[in-house]
């Protein structure tokens, strides 16, 4: 099956950043508007985004971005802190095209990212985070420990920018930004739904865990059997879950 349309939009950060980003209109859904945002060294033109946004297309109009310093954005990536900005951006423009409703799909980082958004910026109506971080400088895993490298030293952001297309900012965090569990809390009344995989190589399940005890109600925590990470792991069936939740969540509300 071909995946929807898109168009490309151009958005600007509050910042001045550009924004790179992309609006997929609804293949069924009324009067609501869904962005989606990604994880680290992600960006909206990749197959698995296109995926995701093909499936959410079918609940609502979808507005898709590279954060700062990824794919076509300008900028470097903060991993986590200024991308609240670039978010900020994309939920701007879903309102000014016409939607009056708004919830957000966030992966791995894109999930730190639209936890901290809801808690400091609010503003949507609905907040799914998938795979997340609850807690920064987590090096428990493999995979994290190269992601922490990745960003830490010059070889590894030399890397990631030749690589993954990735430029990552040389200054560290200062002051280190809220971190997610802490912004959780400030989510409600707006629902909140949290998705972690049992077989998550990243982030392992305590992570969503934390999160779920820190937020408020109205608030959801699906642990999924055999689900890795965020978007390449994820199926269309997860996918199609969420956005049911969301058309179910606003309809109650």
């Amino acid at each position: 099956m071909p995946l929807a349309a898109h168009f490309p939009v151009t958005l600007r950060a509050d910042d001045g950043t550009r924004v790179d980003g992309a609006h997929t209109p609804s293949r069924g859904g009324d009067g609501l508007g869904i962005v989606v945002a990604h994880g680290f060294t992600g960006n909206w033109r990749q197959r698995s985004t296109r995926r995701i946004v093909h499936a959410l297309s079918a609940f609502g109009g979808v507005v898709s971005f590279d954060f700062r310093g990824h794919g076509r954005s300008g900028g470097h990536t903060t991993v986590g802190d200024l991308e609240v900005l670039d978010l900020e951006a994309a939920v701007r423009h879903a309102r000014v095209i016409g939607y009056p409703r708004i919830a957000v799909v966030g992966f791995s980082m894109g999930a730190a990212v639209a936890l901290r958004h809801a808690g400091l910026r609010g503003g949507v109506d609905a907040v799914a985070a998938v795979s997340g971080p609850a807690r920064w400088y987590y090096r428990g895993t493999a995979p994290m420990r190269r992601i922490h490298w990745a960003i830490e030293r010059p070889a590894g952001r030399l890397l990631a920018r030749v690589v993954m297309r990735t430029r990552i900012a040389r200054a560290p965090w200062d002051p280190v930004p809220l971190a997610p569990y802490e912004a959780a809390p400030m989510i409600a009344p707006t629902p909140l739904l949290i998705v972690h995989g049992d077989a998550d190589t990243f982030f392992p399940v305590e992570h969503a865990h934390q999160l779920f005890a820190a937020a408020r109600e109205p608030r959801e925590l699906w642990v999924e059997r055999g689900y890795g990470h965020a978007e390449t792991a994820a199926t269309p069936a997860l996918i199609r879950r969420i956005g049911e939740w969301i058309r179910t969540s606003l309809t109650d509300t």
